[in-house]
């Protein structure tokens, strides 16, 4: 019983750290926004031409 105890806090353990790694990740990073243009051929767009 106590290797399951031990397991089951080791497994909690990581999960919290999975968590605060992610909360950290939202509060503390912050994404630069920039403008994306994508080019389209002229064939997808009238391919009967």
């Amino acid at each position: 019983m106590p290797s399951l105890i031990r397991f089951l806090f080791m497994i909690g353990v990581l999960a919290g750290l999975v968590y605060a790694g992610m909360w950290a990740l939202v509060f503390f990073v912050e994404p630069t926004p920039r403008e994306m243009t994508v080019r389209i051929p002229a064939d997808r767009i009238n391919p009967d031409r």
